[in-house]
């Protein structure tokens, strides 16, 4: 593993702790408004949503797999232009965000308004772009090799996005009622 690797991996890790740290102190200080994060999305949806919801943690591991155990940083470019240090930027816009939506969430729960409710669907605007940015950077890279890495980092990153930009981005705050 090249510095720039273990590098990111600080990043993944830490960035990782606050995020799963969030969503267990959410849910053990807000034990009778936790299914209202749901945020009024119906009962028929939420199999989709579980679903994939685990689909997008199998693909992050896939994509993180490929990035760190499969890239050479010194020889990653990224359209033809970019070097790996964007992965730093893209993560660190995935994870600080997401660490963020539950404490605000829980915010809106109790105390509604339009200032946190901007900032909820800021945060989630914020990851779903940088998902994209995440698919986007893996499609122009300029190595693919080792292919089942390569499809699979691909495949977990799509499946990535389609939580993160169309599920939480687009489709829940659609039923969240404000």
């Amino acid at each position: 593993m090249h510095a720039e690797q273990a590098g990111l991996l600080g990043l993944m890790v830490a960035g990782g702790a606050l995020v799963i740290a969030s969503y267990i102190h959410g849910f053990l200080t807000h034990p009778s408004t936790r299914s209202n994060a749901w945020g009024g999305v119906p009962a028929k949806l939420k199999p989709l949503y579980v679903t994939s919801m685990m689909l997008a943690a199998l693909g992050y591991f896939a994509f993180a797999y490929f990035i760190l155990f499969s890239l050479n940083p010194a020889e990653v470019l990224i359209a033809d232009r970019f070097g790996f240090v964007v992965f730093f930027a893209i993560f660190a816009v995935i994870l600080v965000p997401s660490a963020l939506w539950m404490p605000l969430t829980f915010a809106m729960l109790a105390r509604p308004g339009k200032g946190l409710w901007l900032a909820v669907r800021l945060t989630l605007a914020l990851v779903g772009l940088a998902s994209i940015a995440l698919l986007v950077t893996l499609l122009t890279l300029n190595t693919r090799e080792p292919a089942i890495a390569y499809r699979a980092a691909v495949g977990g990153a799509a499946a990535f996005c389609l939580q993160t930009a169309v599920l939480d981005m687009l489709v829940w705050p659609a039923f969240f009622k404000t």
